[in-house]
């Protein structure tokens, strides 16, 4: 990983998972993925993770062939954004399958240019935690790795903490995303990070606890030997959408000095950023129209043409509609259409 990138991810990035954007025949937009990436930009995101669940796992279908050129495209463009700003951008890959995928997706992303594969555990369940760590290490040995703890509602599984031990023990493991939703399995993660014996950064993937997870800091004592992890950043799929504003707030959390007492409002922004988020990951339906309902918000900003997906299945579910136009009512200091609106009048491709 190039060292500046890695400094980043290391202090702590603010990093949205990428959506598809297709036209209205299902086919790749590149121009409009162009566009999309460069809102992101736009909006001061640290970097982006290209191939994740927002992107579409169905890319990698040899039918649709899309892994290496949405690949290819969005490393492109974040490389020209370098090259303007003089601003590193952290590009993560999501890498899945079993191990000789895993192995081979990234060695594309690293001849491609991008810094860290965030190494999913989507559908996997077949494979016993020895045979993932040894993915793990597999991967690692091709390029640097942020760890994926994956709730089972969307495809992932639960591992025991002694999994966790193990993967943090490999030398290439830079960071964890925690995607648990859940708060037990969160603290096996940071308590796995905490002994560790190589610096590893832990990240919020917890869509449904955003703001609780940046502002928490674990503390694990054993044999009189104290040891504190901080969510150092996040990588979220909840982040592709309203991101001006989720960035100045997570901005705000990583100015607040050590130590200081948090004032409750805090807490009442975690709440409201939750809410939000059940509308537009779909909770009410296990999180069905989670990707879809990303799409419907960049479509009322302009910032998508429609909400097609892959698959044509793949729609929001019932009243998830009248769920975004909820929380667009109720909470309008967290929207960003303003900000959109202005780089679709400023952006010149």
């Amino acid at each position: 990983m190039r060292s500046e990138a890695e400094k980043l991810l290391m202090d702590g990035a603010f990093l949205p998972a990428m959506p598809l954007v297709l036209d209205e025949n299902r086919r790749f937009d590149e121009a409009g993925q162009r566009r999309l990436i460069r809102y992101y930009l736009h909006c001061g995101v640290d970097g982006i993770a290209v191939g994740v669940h927002s992107t579409q796992f169905a890319i990698r279908d040899p039918k649709i062939n899309l892994f290496e050129r949405v690949l290819s495209t969005a490393i492109s463009e974040m490389k020209a954004w370098q090259e303007r700003t003089g601003r590193t951008v952290l590009a993560v890959a999501g890498v899945c399958g079993e191990t000789n995928q895993a192995v081979a997706e990234a060695r594309l992303a690293a001849g491609l240019g991008y810094d860290a594969a965030l190494l999913s555990p989507g559908g996997l369940a077949h494979l016993s935690e020895d045979d993932m760590v040894e993915r793990t290490r597999a991967v690692a040995e091709v390029m640097d790795v942020i760890g994926f703890y994956l709730q089972p509602a969307v495809g992932g599984r639960i591992f025991s903490y002694d999994y966790w031990e193990r993967v943090c023990a490999i030398p290439g493991v830079k960071a964890v995303k925690c995607a648990a939703f859940n708060r037990y399995f969160t603290v096996d993660v940071a308590r796995a990070i905490a002994f560790a014996d190589h610096e590893i950064a832990l990240y919020t993937g917890n869509d449904d606890n955003i703001v609780a997870d940046l502002l928490t800091r674990y503390a694990f004592e054993v044999k009189g030997e104290k040891r504190v992890v901080a969510t150092r950043g996040g990588l979220l799929g909840h982040w592709a959408a309203w991101t001006g504003t989720a960035v100045k707030i997570f901005r705000a959390i990583k100015a607040l000095p050590e130590g200081a007492p948090l004032s409750p409002e805090w807490l009442t922004l975690a709440a409201q950023i939750t809410d939000v988020n059940s509308a537009f990951f779909d909770a009410a339906h296990q999180f069905a129209g989670c990707i879809v309902g990303i799409h419907e918000v960049l479509r009322r900003q302009g910032l998508m043409a429609g909400i097609w997906c892959l698959d044509p299945k793949e729609t929001l579910s019932p009243g998830q509609k009248e769920e975004i136009d909820r929380v667009y009512r109720m909470y309008p200091e967290l929207c960003d259409d303003a900000l959109a609106a202005d780089f679709l009048r400023q952006d010149r491709g």
